[in-house]
């Protein structure tokens, strides 16, 4: 595995922060450790103030260069040629999304690292095709006026993206905010800095223009994440992550009326209706909830079924959960890996222990498995099911972020509409229906920013991305991310 900004020291590989247009050490490092079985995969530089600082000088001094006089042709070709530059090393990226998640190499390979490929393809393809509105105007004077759009770059931008699916995440963001003529300063999850390391490693490659693209490793809270939103260089935040933090980081960004992109959490319900199809609601739900570890923003905590079926519903779902096979990696029979770390998953069975203290009926899962080898220092969870909850409960209410649903009837539709809609959050919602009707009447009334209809996780990147309440501020997506990562300025010209 070929990873130049990573060091061969005696404490292993170090990753390093790219700004500038090199690779650059800091003397504080953190362990970067793999989920599966508790192993150091490398140590991380932790980007001091200074560090940050450095940066964002940085993109600014490439904005007003070369960067700004380019054109949206050119920028296309330098997109493609990074997607080329992550084609070229596939395999590495693979290892690294693998080694700092445990995600079985099946998701990585055709999930994380092709996605991270065709967000820069399509981010580059949509730039040379997007137009702008343009409107023939008479004013009251007799005069005739054209009026029409230009896009700016915003200037430089910050981004912070997740751990859950850190290449997909960080690569949705970098790629728009490049094509539209900004610079960038990211800063990827701690959890991990793999595959963030290795995509400077291919844009220094490909040739981008030094201080174009940055990358700073480091925490949140009184560390590089919050030196980056708080710097007076910073034009723009897209952030991607928990509520809370999405909270603070306007707080930060308020004085200076900054813009911001929120993509946040969510408690997301899954609706069958008795008139589903029964095995291809039970498998999608199946998908919704544990995918990932159910460590995915769009993931199904909530699932409601028509009282007909809903015991059957349960027993099927159980049966297809159990059937899941837990493990590392390199097991080609695993289908879901670990959480991202130990203490995650002290999160995670801290509500496994509240949802019995609510009243819950463990219907499968809700503790630890044991392998008896290196896989016991790992982080890993049962898929686990509930029933029996109130939807007051905090384990209905809560966002948990780990693989498991609870699963409520209803007898009707007015009803479980309400329901759904009773919550924080309103990012994404399924419903499973052969009533088509029905399926668009219920899509309209759902408060989400997603609503699947006999599918779930199905995403065209041109359509507009995001949430509702708690959940989010703001779409990405297609000329949605192009409208975010952009100055909009009307021109309006005398014609006669």
């Amino acid at each position: 595995m070929k990873l130049e900004a990573k060091e061969v020291t005696g404490a292993g590989r170090l990753f390093r922060h790219y700004v500038d247009g090199s690779f650059v050490d800091t003397a504080t490092t953190f362990a970067d450790v793999n989920p599966v079985d508790g192993t150091v995969v490398a140590r991380v530089c932790e980007a001091d103030e200074q560090t940050v600082d450095r940066a964002v000088r940085a993109a600014r001094a490439a904005q007003r260069g070369e960067w700004e006089r380019s054109t949206p042709a050119q920028r296309a070709a330098w997109l493609h040629r990074i997607a080329d530059g992550i084609e070229a090393r596939f395999d590495d990226f693979v290892e690294a999304e693998v080694a700092d998640t445990g995600r079985p190499l099946v998701q990585a390979r055709t999930l994380d690292v092709t996605r991270g490929i065709a967000n820069f393809r399509t981010f580059a393809n949509l730039i040379v095709s997007a137009g702008s509105e343009c409107f023939e105007t008479h004013a009251a004077d007799g005069g005739e006026y054209m009026n029409y759009v230009m896009r700016k770059p915003l200037g430089v931008v910050g981004i912070i993206s997740p751990w859950n699916l850190p290449l997909l995440l960080l690569t949705w963001k970098v790629a728009p905010a490049l094509a539209m003529g900004n610079c960038v300063v990211a800063k990827p999850s701690e959890e991990t800095p793999g595959s963030a390391t290795l995509l400077a490693e291919v844009i220094h490659e490909a040739g981008l223009p030094r201080g174009v693209f940055n990358l700073i490793h480091g925490h949140g809270p009184n560390a590089a994440g919050e030196f980056l939103t708080r710097h007076p260089g910073i034009s723009a935040i897209t952030f991607t992550g928990e509520s809370r933090t999405g909270s603070t980081i306007m707080k930060t960004v308020a004085d200076g009326v900054k813009d911001v992109s929120f993509e946040l959490g969510g408690k997301n319900a899954a609706v069958v209706f008795a008139d589903a199809d029964f095995d291809a609601a039970v498998e999608g739900v199946l998908k919704s909830s544990f995918t990932n570890a159910g460590q995915v923003c769009l993931c199904s905590e909530r699932v409601y079924v028509e009282r007909p079926i809903f015991e059957r519903f349960v027993a099927a779902l159980k049966a297809r959960s159990e059937a899941i096979r837990v493990g590392a990696p390199g097991d080609p029979d695993a289908t879901m890996g670990p959480l991202i770390s130990r203490r995650h998953r002290e999160k995670v069975l801290s509500y496994f222990r509240l949802a019995v203290e609510e009243g819950a009926t463990v219907v499968t899962g809700g503790d630890v498995p044991l392998f008896g080898d290196a896989r016991d220092d790992g982080a890993f969870v049962q898929p686990t099911i509930w029933t029996g909850l109130s939807d007051t409960a905090r384990c209905v209410t809560e966002e948990i972020f780990g693989p498991v649903c609870h699963i409520a009837p209803f007898d009707g539709e007015d009803e479980v509409i309400g329901r759904v809609n009773d919550s924080a959050y309103g990012l994404a919602a399924s419903v499973w229906t052969t009533h088509l009707a029905r399926g668009h009447r219920v899509a309209k009334r759902i408060q989400t920013g997603i609503v699947w209809l006999n599918a779930w996780f199905v995403r065209d990147l041109r359509t507009p991305f995001g949430g509702t309440k708690l959940s989010g501020l703001g779409r990405e997506g297609g000329r949605h991310s192009l409208d975010f990562y952009s100055e909009l300025t009307n021109v309006c010209v005398r014609i006669a």
